[in-house]
């Protein structure tokens, strides 16, 4: 069958290759699969009991969950009625879910557990046109899942099921994703069953997977990217295992020994941080082993370009050395993918040497997502690119270097905001993304900088402030670091040190401390960390290069407000809450 719409993913997977453990989850520390068979009876089962709530199509509906099965039954019995789905990310604040509740006019709410119900019965009186709270755990006092698919299976009301499926376009509005965004209200991303589709048929033929293989899921499922894999995991048959939770990543690797999963940049430094302190930790033959197999993957070159007694030595240190590294990933990874945000150059060039490709894509939840993406085709990978642009979409760099982009995939528009819509879509179409970009080779896309977020100095310099974010974080001694001097004489940073390798530090040279603001105010500290930023500031021209830091003594999380659900730095607010370290740092301008 051709799929055009959302839902047919699902039943294609049964016409070509159904399966026993098309999706598996934890359940009372047992994986519990369920086949295609059973996700298309019981998304039916969710969609006869929505029509029996008298749902129409254009509705809306929104789901604030942790990835578990319940949501893919949820997702496909809300599309295959005109139901529009309106995922929530579990991070956000109570005014955050209040604010999108509204906007949409959710008429009912799905909620995971019941931390999330809670929230969500906290702001239910200010959203006039919400009925009800139902959850996928069981919760006193609140209507459970199961009730509805009850109701629907009295019901049982077929024909209006097929009738309703049947009038489904693929023109029509199939989910309204809210986007976190660095500043401002969240705005609602309206994309089509055309939009995702079309990006899911484009990139079909670069997964190097089929339906014998399994991939990992722990990504949100409401962000566009792992959503999106997981159709694609739908189409070609893919077996998705629903990790239990991020700190059982590790254990639940090794129990689905998966050929694929995404990941986002931060956690793949994390992993790489790890393994290095580890071979620290190593002596004699052993550390030397060890260190010099990390070498020879930090100096990695595609398609053999070091030479044959650099692809010896590989070969023995993939035996070594780099084969521990794919059995701590369970074994049988084929391919991670990373997306949004930069992933370090020296990170890919690693993970490649050890034998697990990782593979860097681009792309929007206004573009549904992917742009560009790396992949094993012939030139289909680049270091320090986001790859090829993918069929059917075409991008151009503007003439002040924005990333420009038209296909299928752009949204339809920003929910009840036609004015915010105008600004990104062009008279001709064209998306503007607010990237800044290059093409390398005249064929990898390049993402250079966010065109807001570039700045200037005083004496008029041009900052990209994510180039040297990116390469600073590569100090093992650097959590996060946010670069600061727009109308400043200079650029200069705020600091979050990696307080678990600062300790480490610490104990080896003797340094007392009792809290973290007690370590980053010691003279010893400060002096190691200015000593990094000297480093890494050679990499830049004089005028890019920091000039002075502030240490800060409290990890910016999503749950403090300063990174956006998807990890950005929300800049104006980190900046109002350290004003006093950056007036600092300045004082002495003038």
């Amino acid at each position: 069958m051709k799929v055009t719409r959302l839902f047919e993913f699902i039943r294609h997977q049964a016409e070509n290759f159904p399966k026993n453990d098309a999706l598996a989850a934890k359940e009372n520390g047992s994986w519990r699969p369920y086949s295609t068979d059973d996700i298309i009876r019981l998304a039916d089962e969710f969609s006869l009991g929505l029509l029996a709530l008298g749902l129409k199509p254009g509705d809306k509906v929104a789901m604030i969950s942790a990835n578990r099965p319940e949501w893919n039954f949820a997702d496909i019995g809300m599309m295959q009625i005109g139901v529009i789905n309106v995922p929530i990310y579990t991070t956000l604040s109570e005014s955050e879910i209040r604010f999108i509740l509204n906007d949409c006019g959710a008429k009912l709410v799905f909620a995971g557990d019941e931390a999330l119900y809670r929230k969500v019965d906290a702001v239910r009186t200010g959203v006039a046109a919400l009925s009800a709270i139902y959850t996928f755990d069981r919760v006193d006092a609140a209507p459970h899942w199961s009730e509805l698919l009850e109701k629907g299976r009295a019901a049982n009301d077929r024909k209006s099921l097929n009738q309703r499926r049947d009038a489904v376009l693929p023109s029509d509005c199939a989910t309204i994703l809210y986007t976190s965004g660095t500043t401002g209200v969240p705005k609602g991303v309206m994309l089509s069953h055309d939009n995702v589709v079309s990006n899911v048929i484009a990139v079909e033929h670069l997964p190097p997977v089929d339906h014998r293989d399994r991939a990992l899921s722990f990504l949100p499922l409401c962000h566009s990217y792992e959503r999106v894999l997981t159709y694609l995991y739908q189409y070609l048959g893919v077996s998705v295992y629903y990790a239990e939770s991020m700190d059982k990543i590790s254990d639940n690797l090794k129990e689905v020994h998966p050929q694929v999963f995404s990941a986002v940049p931060r956690l793949l430094e994390k992993v790489y941080d790890k393994i290095v302190d580890k071979g620290k930790e190593l002596t004699g033959v052993k550390r030397m082993l060890f260190f010099w197999a990390l070498d020879l993957g930090l100096r990695y070159e595609l398609e053999g370009k070091n030479g044959f007694w650099y692809e010896w030595q590989l070969k023995q240190a993939r035996k070594i050395i780099f084969s521990k590294w794919r059995e701590a990933l369970g074994g049988n990874t084929r391919v991670i993918v990373s997306g949004g945000a930069a992933l370090q150059p020296r990170l890919a060039r690693v993970f490649w040497a050890a034998g697990i490709p990782v593979l860097e894509g681009y792309g929007l939840t206004e573009t549904s997502p992917i742009i560009s993406v790396n992949n094993f085709e012939s030139r289909g990978t680049c270091f320090g690119t986001v790859g090829p642009v993918i069929q059917g979409v075409t991008v151009r760099i503007a003439d002040d270097g924005e990333i420009l982009c038209k296909g299928p995939n752009i949204m339809m528009g920003y929910y009840n905001r036609p004015d915010l819509t105008q600004e990104v879509i062009d008279q001709e179409g064209w998306f503007h993304t607010g990237d800044i970009g290059v093409f390398i080779d005249d064929h990898f896309l390049k993402i250079t900088d966010r065109k807001k977020e570039i700045f200037k100095t005083s004496g008029g310099k041009y900052i990209a402030p994510q180039a040297l974010e990116n390469k600073f974080k590569e100090s093992p001694f650097i959590e996060q670091l946010m670069v600061i001097g727009e109308h400043r004489k200079f650029p200069a940073a705020l600091i979050v040190p990696a307080f678990v390798h600062l300790r480490k530090w610490c104990e080896i040279k003797s340094i007392p401390y009792s809290t973290n603001e007690e370590m980053i105010s010691r003279p010893e500290i400060v002096e190691r960390i200015n000593r990094e930023v000297e480093e890494l500031n050679t990499t830049f021209s004089q005028h890019e290069q920091i000039k002075k830091i502030e240490l800060v003594g409290k990890e910016w999380t999503i749950d403090g407000g300063e990174l956006t659900a998807t990890l950005k730095l929300r800049r104006k607010l980190i900046a109002e809450r350290h004003q006093s370290l950056i007036e600092k740092i300045y004082q002495n301008e003038a």
